[in-house]
């Protein structure tokens, strides 16, 4: 298998080179003791985040919520939580990061809002109002529709939980059976598109970078095949174009070969949409965390898993999307489980990143993941946390700075904390990292900076795979061989490309002879050949 398309003009230079870092701001720095984080706390972290080579930050929603779902109910999307600071600290975080060389992101919650957002509030007692979905009745699907308490009465469509009402951007279809469907170009659907450029926009020109967007496929309803949500985002990407050209848009969405060719700049791939993630880094059988299926992954101890599903799932992106955009490849994130999670320790974690940095995808490094958090099981709902089966919460744990009893996350006592700190006494921190020159945070420095030190390693390069099994080996750019071996067992792959003499780039584990690749059980090398 190998990449065809370079490119486009399209990608911005920074998003094609950047390393992203997801930050939960509730669980990363609390800087004024109540056992929350705030963005004064993340400010004064951005050295690490520096020193690791992060390129851009992606703050989870950061705005005025009542928290019922972690703030994805927002109340106004104008104006940051008093629990995480203010605007003006929005404002520091931007330009304290800019000085160190680091874009920040926003997310960008579109589908919905908070029951307490003043539109909604308007809407539920003017029955002339359509900035969200209502009905004089319930319908299909059942658990979706709310009754309201407002003046006008009847029920509103809500998204995930009744606290967010869906905002209104049109069916794609009418049905004489539910006449209250608007088009997608009725007053309510086209207030809302403007007021989704209006967002953007305030905070662009305040210095942020792009967003990213909140289960991004979900706007218009009824809609096969996505054709006027994606009607809807390429219209957006046309006036990001023309009027903001070097902001991004990075979509939740899950499917890259048709989120990226709609107009979005890139798409993870994620765990709810199919298998390629999942494929890599879920927990197999005796899983723990959320969504876990406990089927096999390629990166588990035990090395049952198969490549064939992501590298099926990587060409059939990289064909649609055809250089105009990225494929975004998270190592977890607030909903999904950590890569130190059930038979996987941090031990075993390097080999994961040595794919990650060296795969032409935008690495995507969710906080805490360079020091090997793990996924924390057993702790209690918060926030909206435990949505259905999935308890979410054991991702989302306070940072691990030093050994201080709040972690060096906070000064407040134990039982104000956002979330429980992990109880495990050999908890990594990252001053117990970056006193170790073997750490797991010393490795993924080094292979970031090799990213950034070799153009070969990054998205515009080719890749050629020429193992697909135990160990995975690639090479990037016809110069540099990549070898990857999450399993505990060693592995050897005859190859006629090895060489003794080629030059060691980073490895750990891996060796080449003539004519072969010998790679120990949880190694990695990289080669120039």
């Amino acid at each position: 298998m190998s990449i065809r398309h370079p490119l486009t003009d399209r990608v911005p230079g920074w998003l094609a080179e950047a390393v992203l870092y997801q930050v939960y701001p509730q669980s990363f720095a609390d800087s004024d003791g109540d056992g929350i984080g705030d963005l004064p706390g993340l400010t004064g972290r951005l050295d690490h985040l520096a020193g690791l080579g992060v390129t851009a930050l992606w703050l989870s929603p950061c705005f005025v919520s009542e928290f019922g779902d972690a703030g994805y109910d927002v109340a106004d999307h104008l104006t940051v939580a008093p629990r995480y600071g203010t605007n003006a600290d929005l404002v520091e975080l931007v330009e304290q990061a800019a000085r160190r060389g680091i874009r920040v992101l926003l997310d960008l919650v579109p589908g919905h809002t908070s029951h307490r957002h003043p539109w909604f509030r308007r809407s539920a007692q003017d029955p002339t109002d359509d900035r969200y979905v209502w009905s004089d009745r319930i319908t299909a699907p059942v658990h979706e529709w709310i009754p309201n308490l407002g003046a006008r009465g009847g029920f509103y469509r809500a998204n995930f939980y009744p606290i967010q009402p869906a905002l209104n951007f049109g069916y794609a279809r009418p049905d004489p059976a539910e006449p209250w469907r608007s088009a997608v170009d009725d007053p309510g659907p086209l207030a809302n598109r403007a007021a989704l450029r209006a967002i953007m926009a305030h905070w662009f020109d305040l210095g942020v970078a792009g967003f990213r967007v909140d289960m991004a496929a979900s706007l218009v309803k009824d809609d096969p095949g996505h054709v006027e949500t994606a009607r809807l985002w390429g219209e957006l990407r046309d006036w990001l174009e023309a009027d903001y050209p070097d902001r991004v848009l990075i979509a939740e969405w899950g499917d890259p070969a048709r989120s990226v060719p709609a107009g979005l700049h890139a798409d993870f791939f994620l765990h709810f949409t199919g298998r390629a993630l999942r494929s890599l880094w879920d927990n197999g059988t005796g899983s723990q965390g959320s969504w876990a299926d406990g089927k096999p992954c390629y990166f588990d101890p035990a090395g049952g898993g198969s490549m064939a599903e992501f590298l099926a799932a990587w060409q059939q992106a990289d064909e649609a999307i055809a250089g105009r955009g990225l494929v975004a490849l998270p190592t977890a994130n607030h909903d999904f489980s950590r890569l130190a999670c059930g038979p996987r320790t941090r031990e075993q974690l390097a080999p994961a990143f040595a794919f990650l940095l060296s795969w032409p995808a935008l690495p995507v490094i969710y906080y805490g993941d360079e020091i090997g958090m793990r996924f924390v099981p057993g702790l209690p709902e918060k926030e909206g946390s435990q949505f259905g089966t999935e308890a979410r919460q054991g991702s989302r744990t306070p940072m691990q700075w030093d050994d201080t009893p709040g972690a060096g996350f906070s000064t407040a006592p134990a039982e104000a904390l956002y979330l429980p700190l992990d109880p495990d006494p050999d908890r990594p921190t990252v001053a117990g990292q970056l006193a170790d020159p073997h750490s797991l945070l010393r490795q993924v420095r080094a292979l970031i900076r090799l990213r950034r030190d070799t153009p070969e390693l990054g998205t515009g390069g080719s890749v050629r795979v020429l193992g697909a099994g135990y160990p995975l080996v690639y090479l990037r750019g016809e110069s540099h061989l990549v070898v990857v071996n999450p399993r505990r067992e060693p592995a050897v792959l005859p190859l006629p490309q090895a060489r003794a003499d080629a030059a060691v780039l980073l490895a750990s584990g891996v060796r080449l002879a003539e004519g072969a690749v010998r790679a120990a059980g949880f190694s990695y090398g990289i080669f120039r050949i």
